[in-house]
Parts: structure tokens; sequence; C-alpha cells
């Protein structure tokens, strides 16, 4: 297996759909204790409607409050010029852009088709690239839509080639949105992105769901995958998508790389510990496993 990167998402997807809204400087030291942990790219915040996703309506402060270190990048999600802006703005490292793969799901998410997002992406990208900013593409709902159901390899694959073609990404980021996907999807999508960007990082993002997210998150890493992202505690989900129960958890995910000799820099104690921290001031339990059982060997 190759080396990779654990990016910690739970700043962000981990805190979006909980009924719990956490002040600014809770979520300011949830970075600080992942950056404390070994994480050193982090998803900070999302730029988006406050309206819509009231969890992720103080991004500017959150940006304002978090350390800076050497080595840690901090990446702001957006779904339009506007987010952009706002980004921009607030001095992330990078953004990440979510393009779906379906136009319900798109209409339902960001209020545009999947035509109206590759021409957003290709603004929002440029627009990006000329600030000097790392850019990358999350394809939503890759694996599966929860209003249309299956969704062809084809189709994403050939989203995937034309936002290469209008703008290239510093890296693809293939996303089971809503925890559907088995490692077989995982195979053949990230083989076909290979042939169509042979040059550009791949990332995936995984939910557990239905329990296949580590299953996923370790073929992933044997097509070549450079980075996976992961939440502390295996809090997530989209509010957006029915029934999308959280992430994969970070010391999970640390747990099943470490065992299987690829090392990742981070401190599973420190995350367990964080996880248990979290799930007091958002009052709801831990997903992930690693904190009950313990480490092993002990």
């Amino acid at each position: 297996m190759a080396e990779v990167e654990v990016i910690e998402v739970g700043p962000r997807d981990g805190l979006q759909n909980e009924a719990a809204i956490l002040p600014a400087a809770d979520k300011v030291r949830l970075i600080e204790r992942s950056i404390a942990a070994g994480l050193r790219r982090i998803e900070a915040v999302s730029f988006v409607n406050p309206k819509r996703v009231p969890q992720m309506a103080d991004a500017e402060a959150v940006m304002e409050g978090v350390p800076r270190v050497d080595g840690v990048s901090y990446a702001g999600l957006v779904l339009n010029p506007r987010g952009l802006d706002r980004a921009l703005a607030a001095g992330v490292d990078e953004v990440n852009v979510v393009v779906v793969s379906t136009d319900e799901f798109s209409r339902r998410n960001q209020g545009c088709t999947v035509d109206e997002g590759v021409a957003n992406w290709a603004a929002i990208a440029a627009k990006a690239h000329e600030a000097g900013l790392f850019v990358s593409v999350t394809l939503a709902a890759s694996f599966g839509c929860p209003f249309e159901g299956e969704v062809p390899a084809d189709k994403v694959l050939d989203l995937v080639r034309r936002i290469t073609e209008s703008e290239p990404p510093d890296e693809i980021a293939i996303a089971d949105t809503i925890g559907v996907g088995v490692p077989a999807q995982v195979r053949t999508l990230l083989e076909g992105a290979r042939e169509i960007a042979p040059d550009i990082p791949l990332r995936c993002h995984f939910h557990n769901t239905r329990n296949t997210g580590y299953a996923n998150a370790l073929t992933a890493l044997d097509h070549g995958v450079s980075a996976l992202d992961a939440s502390t505690g295996g809090f997530g989900g989209c509010p957006f998508a029915p029934a999308a129960t959280g992430n994969i958890a970070t010391e999970d995910l640390v747990y099943a790389l470490d065992r299987s000799g690829v090392p990742t820099g981070v401190e599973i104690a420190q995350v367990t510990e964080t996880a248990a921290w979290l799930s007091e001031r958002l009052d709801s339990p831990v997903q992930a496993l690693l904190g009950r059982a313990g480490p092993f060997p002990t």
C-alpha cells in the first residue's frame, strides 16, 4: 500500500448535520486539537448560505480564530462564486468545490443542474487559481443518489473528463455522499478517473452509513488515492441527503492504516479524546468504535 494523507473534515462535514450548533470558539478548539493530534490538512469551514446550513454560519469567525501553523492547510468548501469571494476574504489555503453527479441532488443541494455546476466549477477554479490557492473538486453522490438511485460509473467519469477539460483541478475527490458504495464501485471509478486524468492526485470521501466505508477506504488506497477524508468520532452527514449518516471516523481509519503498515503521523489516542470531548458538546454519541475497545496491542 502507498502512503496516504488523512484529511480531517470534522469541523465542516462532521458538524453540518448535527442538531447542536457549536460556537466558533469550540470549532476553533476542535481544529486546534486536530492539529495537536498530527492532522495537517483540515476542512475547517464551508461558505454556504447560512439560512440553509446554520451550523456553518460563522465561517469567517472560525477562520479568524484558527492558529496559523507551518505545514497546516485550511480548506473551505464553496459551491458558487459568492462562496469563493468569502473564502478568499477569510484567508483559506485551499478551496474544495463541490459538483454533484445528478441533477436532482444538485438542484436540492446547490440550486443548479449538473451542467450549471460544471460551469460554476470552471469559473470558481479559474479565479481561485489566479489567487494562488490549491483547488480541489469533489464529485458528490458518485456512488448513488438519494433521489435518482443508481449513478452509472460512465456518468461520473464523463464528469471527470468535462471538469478536467474546463479547468484542471489540483485534486479530484470521488465522494460517496450517502454511504451506498462498495469496493467494486471504488475500483471502477478510480481506475477510470486515473485513465482520464493520469497526472491529477485522487482523493476519496466515504460515509459509513451501510458499514462499507472502511472497506471502500482500503480499496481506494490500493488503487492509488493520495488522500482520504475522515471525521473525528465519525460525526457527519449531508443536510440535503436523507439518512446520510456519519463519515468514516478518523481514529478508526488511522487504526486500520497504521496496522496495515501505512504511516499517517496521527496520534490515535488524541483523536479519541477529542471525539469524546466533541460528543459532550454536541450531546451526540460517538460513532467511532476505537474509543470503545481501545487500540491493539494495549
